[in-house]
C-alpha cells in the first residue's frame, strides 16, 4: 500500500532557505527528518495512512510527510523550522502543529482526535474512582 501512497510534488525550484546557519548554534537546531517521525507517530490513529515520504528527500531543515485522510484525500506535506504546509498549494499558511493543520484539512480527523481524547478523559476517570 505504500507504493500506492506515494504522491509526491517535488518541492517548488525557486524556493530558498531563509534559515540563518550562524544565528542559531548546532544544539539548537532541530532536524526534521526526527520531527517528522514524531509528527506520524502523533497522529497516525486519526487519519488512514501517514508516512514520511520515500521519494522526497529529507534533510535536517525540510522533511516530507504524505498523508491520506479520513476522506480518502492525499496530501504531501512540508515540514520546516516554520511549521507544515500542504507541499502542493504553496501560497498557503504554515500551521505550528500538525494538529492545526490537520483539522483544517479533515473532518474525520476532528471527529478521531476528540473520540480519542473522550476515551483517554474516560479511561482517567475510571482509574481515579
Amino acid at each position: 500500500m505504500l507504493q500506492e501512497m506515494e504522491i509526491d510534488c517535488p518541492p517548488e525550484e525557486s524556493i530558498t532557505s531563509t534559515f540563518d546557519e550562524d544565528s542559531v548554534e548546532l544544539g539548537d537546531v532541530k532536524d526534521m527528518r526526527l520531527e517528522a517521525d514524531a509528527v506520524v507517530n502523533d497522529v497516525l490513529f486519526a487519519v488512514v495512512e501517514m508516512h514520511v515520504s520515500q521519494s522526497l528527500t529529507s534533510a535536517s531543515d525540510v522533511a516530507y510527510i504524505n498523508v491520506e485522510t479520513r476522506e480518502g484525500n492525499r496530501y504531501c506535506l512540508e515540514l520546516t523550522e516554520a511549521g507544515l504546509r500542504v507541499n502542493e498549494e504553496l501560497n498557503t499558511q504554515y500551521h505550528e502543529t500538525v494538529y492545526s493543520l490537520l483539522d483544517t484539512l479533515s473532518p474525520g480527523y476532528r471527529e478521531a482526535f476528540g473520540n480519542a481524547l473522550l476515551q483517554r478523559l474516560e479511561k482517567l476517570k475510571q482509574n481515579g474512582q
